[in-house]
């Protein structure tokens, strides 16, 4: 009688509050993806949502008032954010059986088998799923403050995800077309003769920045942040949580991703030096 009462519980959990079903879904998914990572031995079950849930959590936000403008509008954003990104996960071959990404096989070196599992369980799954849903938070302020009307600063928040959002397509456009041709899967470009030989696309966005597309990912949930501070004419510090972990969770992965890449490319050291890790054009900021 217990188990079948549980469906029933859940719909009126979603009835009362959004912010506690939504956190029960995080719960179940997070169990979810540390139960695949355990069966399959792939770390990368969270990554195949990424660009989902942020969408999921904007649009379940959204149900409890769907005439609400800025809602529809974040969630609009969001939808596109995470159309673009699901499509170029999947031409990668994210989505694949065994896709994992490359970079855990080095963090899987950085520790023993049973720190390893602690790290999937806590991190891995607990952790970018409670930070999927954080990112998502602003929505839940721009609900609880449905009465403040769409002004010009949601113009100036949906602008910056807008640039920021063709920033990051672009850079991965780029990179996708230098990584294809450079493996053969496309015909060799002469404009990349030089960046074949040293390993690394250092031209087009990343000639001035050297992780474009991170620094446009960023940006996009800086924006997305915005619409809080606009709707609680405040800070909104709950809203903040999401945008300011991913700020940081990019400095460990850019940290990670580049001592990989120098290992592999020694001319790396010469790019790390002369241009920007984030900031475009800042290349004085130039973190290596």
């Amino acid at each position: 009688q217990c188990a079948t009462d549980i469906p029933q519980q859940f719909v009126e959990l979603y009835r009362d509050d959004p912010f506690q079903s939504a956190v029960v879904i995080c719960v179940i998914l997070s169990f979810t993806v540390w139960i695949l990572g355990l069966l399959t031995g792939d770390l990368s079950w969270v990554d195949r949502l990424w660009s989902i849930l942020p969408v999921f959590y904007s649009v379940h936000f959204l149900s409890y008032d769907p005439t609400n403008p800025r809602l529809r509008v974040m969630a609009t954003l969001t939808a596109a954010w995470g159309v673009r990104l699901t499509y170029n996960f999947w031409r990668k071959g994210g989505y694949q059986l065994g896709g994992e990404d490359y970079r855990w096989v080095y963090v899987r070196r950085m520790f023993s088998p049973v720190v390893m599992e602690i790290f999937n369980f806590v991190f891995v799954a607990f952790i970018q799923n409670f930070l999927m849903l954080a990112l998502a938070m602003p929505a839940l302020a721009a609900l609880e403050y449905a009465d403040v009307p769409l002004g010009e600063l949601d113009i100036v928040a949906a602008i910056g995800f807008s640039l920021a959002l063709a920033l990051e397509t672009l850079a991965d456009e780029q990179q996708f077309e230098f990584q294809q041709s450079k493996h053969g899967q496309a015909p060799r470009l002469t404009k990349y003769e030089r960046e074949y030989a040293d390993g690394f696309l250092s031209s087009g966005l990343f000639s001035v920045s050297r992780h474009p597309n991170f620094f446009g990912e960023m940006s996009i949930w800086v924006s997305y942040y915005l619409f809080a501070i606009v709707a609680s004419h405040s800070f909104a510090p709950p809203s903040a949580i999401g945008a300011a972990f991913l700020i940081c969770l990019f400095q460990g992965s850019t940290q990670l991703t580049e001592s990989i890449t120098l290992e592999k490319y020694p001319a790396y050291a010469a790019y790390q030096e002369s241009t920007s890790r984030l900031w475009p054009f800042f290349s004085f900021i130039h973190t290596s």
